[in-house]
C-alpha cells in the first residue's frame, strides 16, 4: 500500500454558519499524483485530533497554507492589528506535532503556513507583514485576477549553493509565485536558511539534526505541481520520504529525493 500523509485542515464556514475542517484540492492532488500517497485530511483541532495518535496513524505530514496566522503569543510576542487572524486549535496542533514528528525522523513538508509554523516550533520569530519593511516586496496574493494570474511565478529564490534544495532542484536558482504576508524575523537556532527571495526574504529552511525528511518553502509548490520543475521534485522527494519510513527507515534530508 501507499504511504499515507495526513494534511492538517483549515477551520472555516460554510454558507457563513456551519463549522467545517478542509484543505484545499490542490495540496491533496499534489500529494496523491506527485507524492505517489494516500492524502488524508486531519482536523487541525485538539479536542479531536491527538499528537500521539497522528504520529501513529501517518507516515508523513504536510504542513499546508491557510488564511489565519501563528499567533505571536508562540514566539513571545503580544498579537497586533498587522497580525492578522488566528487558529489557536491549529497552532495547538500544529507545532507540538511538527516538534515530535521530526524528533523522530517522521517525514515533514511545509508550505506557506506551514513554514512559518516549522520556523516557530523551532524557536523562530515572525514579522507580521513583510511588504510593510523598508526595501521589501510585497509577497501577498494578487487581489483580482484568475487562479492562474494569482499563482503565477513572481519572483526567483537563491539557493546556499551546495544545501539541500540547489541539491533537490539541481539549480542554485528557481522562479516560484509568492502568496504570503508573514515572513522569518529572526530564526531559531536549528532552523537552517536554505533559500532567499531577491529582498532576502527567506523562502526555503530545513531543520538541523532532524534524522528525516524536514522541508518547509514560503511559496505554494501544490500549485501545478505535477508539470512545474521546482513543484515536482519537491513533492517526488516527500514522496520517498514517507516510502522509506513506511518501510521502517528514516530517509536522511540529504539523501531524499
Amino acid at each position: 500500500m501507499r504511504p499515507t500523509v495526513g494534511i492538517i485542515s483549515n477551520q472555516f464556514l460554510i454558507n457563513d454558519q456551519y463549522p467545517a475542517h478542509g484543505n484545499g484540492a490542490m495540496n491533496t492532488n499534489a500529494i496523491a499524483h506527485v507524492s505517489d500517497a494516500i492524502a488524508l485530511t486531519f482536523p487541525g483541532d485538539p479536542k479531536v485530533s491527538r499528537v500521539d495518535e497522528l504520529l501513529e496513524v501517518f507516515d508523513g505530514f504536510l504542513f499546508t497554507g491557510g488564511r489565519p496566522n501563528v499567533h505571536p503569543e508562540e514566539y513571545g510576542e503580544e498579537p497586533t492589528d498587522a497580525h492578522g487572524a488566528f487558529d489557536r486549535d491549529r497552532d495547538r496542533v500544529a507545532l507540538p506535532l511538527i516538534r515530535a514528528a521530526v524528533e523522530r525522523g517522521q517525514p515533514v513538508l511545509g508550505v506557506c503556513r506551514g513554514f512559518q509554523e516549522i520556523a516557530v516550533a523551532f524557536g523562530s520569530t515572525l514579522h507580521p507583514e513583510i511588504r510593510d519593511l523598508p526595501g521589501r516586496m510585497n509577497h501577498r496574493m494578487p487581489p483580482d485576477g484568475t487562479l492562474e494570474e494569482k499563482f503565477a511565478l513572481r519572483h526567483e529564490v537563491r539557493f546556499a549553493p551546495g544545501g539541500p534544495f540547489a541539491s533537490l532542484m539541481g539549480s542554485d536558482a528557481v522562479q516560484t509565485n509568492t502568496l504570503h504576508g508573514q515572513g522569518i524575523k529572526q530564526a531559531g537556532p536549528r532552523v537552517r536558511i536554505d533559500g532567499w527571495a531577491p529582498d532576502d526574504t527567506p523562502e526555503a529552511i530545513w531543520i538541523d539534526g532532524a534524522p528525516g525528511f524536514c522541508m518547509a518553502v514560503q511559496w505554494h509548490p501544490e500549485w501545478n505541481a505535477a508539470a512545474d520543475p521546482v513543484s515536482r521534485p519537491l513533492f517526488e522527494a516527500f514522496g520517498d520520504a514517507c516510502r522509506a519510513w513506511r518501510a521502517g527507515r528514516n530517509m536522511p534530508l540529504r539523501q531524499a529525493g
